[in-house]
């Protein structure tokens, strides 16, 4: 597996040789610094802790980060992942190099929050008829019956909260690789608005 952290920037689109156009997102991946290495005799699996993002004033990290960074004698970074990579060295930097055009990435990130929102945008319940003064145009309507088994279901799609959650979208594409400005475009939407931290990942 190999993996990189970056930073969405937004969507474009892009023309291939072909001439066909491509809706990509742009994202700033790396460097990344490698901030731990996990071993199995001490740690019990093999993995690298990778940092992004870096901090430039001290008065920003608090104490038991301040401690980790100084030991692994790095900078202090905003963001923090694990990837189960080998052969990698404490403050070696990882870059989109090892990344090429037409691997298949899974982008994970928070989605947008969209604050309190009605069973039809959170869980496309269809609703009720519109008009002829129905009176059911939104709501959820029953949530349960009533002498069996006289509760509601656990899980049941209800309004509540909805958005900014941890979101996984797999089997993205990339379409370019520009090493000079740490810039990876993938095709297709990731989650989160520009801003957002990602974890990119790839199969080797």
């Amino acid at each position: 597996m190999t993996g990189i952290l970056g930073k969405k920037l937004g969507m474009t689109q892009v023309f291939d040789e072909n001439g066909k156009i491509w809706p990509v997102t742009v994202v700033e991946a790396g460097p990344c610094c490698i901030v731990q290495v996990k071993t199995n005799t001490k740690d019990g699996y093999e993995a690298v802790k990778v940092g992004f993002a870096e901090i430039k004033k001290e008065k920003n990290v608090n104490k038991p980060m301040t401690g980790v960074f100084k030991k692994a004698g790095v900078g202090a970074y905003r963001m923090l992942s694990e990837f189960p990579m080998g052969d990698l060295k404490v403050g070696e930097m990882l870059t989109v190099e090892r990344f090429k055009k037409g691997d298949v990435v899974a982008v994970s990130g928070v989605s947008k929050g969209k604050g309190f929102q009605g069973v039809m945008k959170r869980h496309n319940y269809r609703g009720g008829p519109g008009s002829h003064g129905s009176m059911f145009n939104r709501a959820p309507g029953s949530i349960g019956a009533s002498s069996y088994p006289s509760r509601v279901w656990k899980n049941k799609g209800m309004p509540g909260h909805m958005g900014s959650e941890r979101v996984t979208v797999k089997n993205l594409t990339v379409v370019d690789v520009r090493v000079e400005q740490n810039i990876l475009l993938i095709c297709g939407a990731v989650p989160g608005a520009p801003g957002t931290y990602l974890e990119i990942r790839k199969d080797d």
